[in-house]
């Protein structure tokens, strides 16, 4: 447990559940020069708190971290990965029902608040993509920007906020947090930040359509296998967002990693770097083989609203343009039908503009060009 440890006074954080008892309270009395630091971050907006919580709390979080379930491992891909996601955390523990009262509760939320700039965040109640994060040896996150409307509230998610529970850990093992200008650019042309995910430190970054970040794949030497890397996230997100930070929604959107720069005419490949080039073609046929899957039902989506739009029976009944009726009837009743065709339409519109409709358009070519071939 470490000599930091004092169960007495850990039982007592928790029963009061006290807002400055469990906040280092450094940070409480340094929202404005955080906030000045987070506005001018580069590449993107963002701010790194070392010892954000209070040390005692943090080790009991640390302590009460569940272990890894290969159920909660289930990748985009549909099969089992070296990644646990655990979403509801007020069964973990009372570390972690403390954690989600904190995190809720308005002060936490007007912390977070005064220190990005942001006011009226909203807590994520269903954490969704949140929660108990655990990467195992092998596992990494390639580069990418997140979705950017929650799937139920439908508000704009603007925050991310990630506290690391990993009392050991080195950058030369990866999983190493990187925060990307453009991840699109060889990562000598990339200007790239990287956050070492060490215990009691909190990262908060803007969600947005720049705000590239992901991790170097796990490689643990000899002697700390057992070790993996953990983490608590949390999503902000707000009812309204400016006109000029929306655009439309999306979800996760992913930049393969790059071949590596040894990867040259005349190489020889050793056991290790054949097996990193295989790594890498995998990941790139997995994405395909999903955003194929994304495409399949976009195209049943707008086959099945056209076939609907086709459909609509002629008005009868009380949305029948009767004879004789009023001129205000008849212009309400054309009016209704009205309204039903186009959002019929928009809806149609709106799949064809989809970003994964979009970014999907180059492999969609390359499969048609394969398939002539």
């Amino acid at each position: 447990m470490g000599d930091l440890y004092n169960p007495s006074l850990a039982k007592d954080l928790f029963s009061k559940m006290n807002f400055e008892a469990l906040i280092n309270s450094r940070v409480l009395a340094d929202k404005s020069t955080l906030c000045d630091q987070f506005v001018s971050a580069k590449p993107f907006r963002h701010i790194v708190i070392d010892d954000f919580l209070n040390g005692e709390y943090c080790q009991r979080l640390i302590e009460e971290f569940p272990d890894f379930d290969e159920e909660l491992a289930i990748n985009e891909n549909g099969e089992i990965g070296a990644k646990a996601v655990r979403e509801q955390i007020r069964g973990i523990g009372p570390a972690f029902k403390s954690l989600d009262e904190l995190t809720k509760s308005r002060p936490f939320r007007d912390l977070v608040g005064s220190i990005t700039g942001i006011s009226a965040l909203q807590h994520d109640p269903y954490y969704f993509g949140g929660g108990t994060h655990e990467n195992r040896n092998g596992q990494s996150l390639d580069a990418h920007v997140d979705f950017n409307y929650h799937p139920v509230t439908r508000q704009h998610r603007w925050l991310n906020l990630i506290v690391y529970l990993n009392p050991e850990c080195e950058d030369a093992w990866g999983g190493s947090l990187q925060l990307h200008r453009d991840p699109y650019l060889p990562p000598s042309q990339d200007d790239i930040k990287l956050v070492t995910p060490l215990a009691n430190r909190c990262v908060i970054f803007e969600t947005n359509e720049y705000s590239w970040h992901g991790f170097r794949r796990i490689q643990l030497p000899a002697g700390k296998q057992h070790l993996s890397r953990k983490s608590f996230a949390l999503y902000f997100y707000t009812d309204t967002r400016p006109a000029q930070e929306t655009r439309p929604e999306h979800s996760t959107i992913y930049v393969e990693e790059h071949l590596p720069e040894w990867y040259a005419a005349g190489m020889t490949l050793d056991g290790d770097s054949l097996q990193h080039i295989r790594n890498l073609v995998a990941s790139r046929d997995q994405h395909l083989k999903r955003l194929y899957g994304n495409i399949k039902q976009l195209n049943q989506q707008i086959h099945d609203l056209r076939y609907q739009l086709a459909s609509i029976p002629e008005p009868e009944g009380d949305m029948a343009v009767k004879p004789g009726a009023g001129k205000e009837e008849q212009q309400a009743s054309l009016q209704q039908l009205s309204d039903q065709l186009r959002r019929a339409q928009f809806r149609v519109n709106e799949l064809e503009q989809s970003t994964s409709w979009r970014i999907t358009a180059p492999l969609r070519a390359l499969k048609r060009m394969v398939s002539r071939g």
